[in-house]
């Protein structure tokens, strides 16, 4: 069995095949798709599609690529949203969240400020219902620590991690689990493959970013939610074990990392 623990499934590039992608991730053994979500936009979309699928739970959250359109009473109606959905079994996480300083515009003035902002305050609500956040850490992973050594959080993901081995031991040491995808199965991403086959085990989950962050056999066309088994087994490969163990191994990482996950899990009887 694996988890898929961060999925766009309902981006525009998915609309109309959400059934079908959801169909073929089961039948390739992905048990479960955690779709996070980006907006206030989104909010709504990404609850309603974890009710259609059953392979399917979601996270609410504000994307830091999203943070320029945002609005103030945004963080508040996150914040009724996620009391809402605290009686929702599928929601399991405060995410996307996180800071993004590849983005020119973002990496300075106001707009930097505002992303810290935005950023800032939903590790506040992560705290306050203690909740896991999937942290989005693209060239920030120094000051998206910082954030979290000033506002704990509960844990969570540092997804799509690219950082050095010493970042992601101070991740791992604050209680994080570091996520691995596509990138990993490009020959040519060494430090990626050197951290994925020498992090400790116990720290590693797996993930698509789908339709994002292609694996090498579909570079250029779009991920899907499916591609996470073969991307496990590339990992198994880069750790001398069998894809099994690491099927094992990641989906007790995700569950630890999420324990509302790991409770709908045991209610379903997803072992």
């Amino acid at each position: 069995m694996w988890i898929d623990t961060h999925c766009h499934l309902d981006a525009a590039e998915f609309d109309g095949q959400q059934e079908a992608l959801s169909q073929a991730a089961a039948q390739e053994g992905v048990s479960l798709i955690v779709i996070p979500a980006i907006a206030a936009f989104n909010f709504g979309r990404v609850a309603e599609l974890t009710r259609q699928y059953p392979n399917c739970v979601y996270a609410l959250g504000i994307h830091p690529l999203l943070t320029p359109q945002a609005e103030e009473r945004d963080l508040d109606i996150l914040q009724q949203a996620i009391a809402s959905a605290l009686e929702d079994p599928r929601f399991v996480a405060i995410g996307e969240i996180g800071l993004d300083y590849f983005v020119p515009e973002l990496q300075q003035g106001a707009l930097r400020e505002k992303q810290e902002h935005f950023f800032a305050a939903q590790l506040k609500l992560a705290r306050q219902f203690a909740l896991p956040v999937l942290l989005h850490v693209r060239r920030s992973q120094d000051i998206v620590l910082k954030y979290l050594r000033r506002h704990p959080a509960p844990g969570g993901i540092a997804h799509a991690f690219n950082g050095s081995e010493q970042q992601a031991q101070r991740f791992i040491d604050l209680g994080f689990k570091l996520g691995f995808g596509g990138a990993m199965t490009f020959p040519r991403a060494l430090q990626i493959r050197r951290l994925a086959g020498g992090l400790p085990l116990e720290a590693l989950v797996l993930e698509t970013d789908a339709p994002d962050i292609s694996p090498a056999w579909l570079h250029p066309a779009h991920n899907t939610p499916q591609q996470v088994a073969r991307i496990g087994a590339v990992l198994a490969q880069l750790r001398g074990m069998t894809p099994q163990d690491v099927a094992q191994a990641t989906t007790a990482n995700a569950r630890a990392a999420m324990p509302r996950l790991a409770a709908l899990m045991d209610s379903l009887r997803i072992i």
